[in-house]
């Protein structure tokens, strides 16, 4: 887990082919994505999909790039239905953060967290680097 100070990324993957999403993690000296998708069994693109097989799907694509991967879908946006999704989602990390990222301990580091959408501005990884940086010290960079 990154220490205080330390340098953590997000990344989506929406539109990025996978030798691009690979190069972009690869390059910036991600070791670990986590993975904050609510359902990652159903990505569009088959290999961004959590496979039953660890070889599959996107653990297969990042061992292949040499990065770790972690899937948490209990940070996934259970309120994306909601038009105030952001709000409802702040709340929830307010009360659910400090249990949720306990899970984040010794995971080979920098990590990055990664969803489907794209743009940082629509998806709720930003909220979670923004609890992160508050709570807990961290500094992230946003890979698009």
């Amino acid at each position: 887990m990154p220490q205080t100070g330390q340098s953590a990324f997000t990344i989506g993957y929406g539109g990025r082919v996978p030798d691009e999403f690979t190069k972009l993690l690869t390059s910036s000296g991600v070791k670990t994505v986590i993975d904050v998708r609510l359902r990652p069994d159903r990505a569009s693109m088959g290999i961004y999909a959590k496979a039953k097989e660890a070889e599959k799907g996107i653990a297969g694509l990042l061992a292949k790039a040499g990065v770790g991967y972690l899937s948490l879908p209990e940070l996934g946006n259970l309120f994306m239905e909601y038009d105030n999704w952001p709000e409802r989602y702040e709340k929830f990390l307010a009360v659910a953060g400090p249990m949720l990222f306990d899970r984040l301990e010794g995971l080979a580091s920098p990590v990055c967290l990664m969803c489907a959408e794209k743009k940082l501005c629509e998806c709720h990884r930003r909220h979670i680097a923004e609890y992160l940086e508050r709570e807990r010290g961290w500094t992230f960079k946003h890979l698009e």
